[in-house]
């Protein structure tokens, strides 16, 4: 049982680690998104490492949109901005490129409960006025 417990703590880690490098990464690429990596990562830290949760709730750039999730559910409004510039980008570039009708049919709807789920999460109460 100890060795499962172990195995699972690691599992958590690492996942935790890999949606944080994500996350980074997203910083510099306008197409993949930081804050649900970023949310990820806090979510699998919190299982596997209470030291990196804190310290990734706690940190001054990565910290806030975490924090406002996990608090309030919210998603300020700058965030929400970049994540419809994104979805509007990905959607344009798939047309552009000539993709596949029924691939743009799946993006369509996809990216559009995508957004729905965005736009209808409250701003932080910092935000709201």
């Amino acid at each position: 049982m100890l060795k499962r417990n172990r195995l699972l703590r690691y599992a958590w880690l690492a996942a935790g680690v890999i949606s944080l490098v994500l996350g980074i990464i997203g910083i510099a690429l306008p197409l993949l998104p930081t804050t649900p990596f970023l949310i990820l990562a806090a979510y699998c830290f919190a299982r596997g490492s209470t030291r990196l949760h804190h310290w990734l709730v706690n940190h001054p750039r990565l910290g806030p949109p975490i924090r406002d999730w996990e608090t309030y559910r919210a998603i300020s409004r700058r965030g929400k901005q970049l994540a419809m510039v994104g979805i509007v980008a990905v959607f344009a570039i798939s047309i552009l490129a000539g993709v596949a009708t029924y691939v743009i049919a799946i993006q369509a709807v996809v990216l559009s409960a995508v957004s729905l789920f965005i736009l209808t999460r409250p701003l932080p109460p910092h935000e709201r006025r």
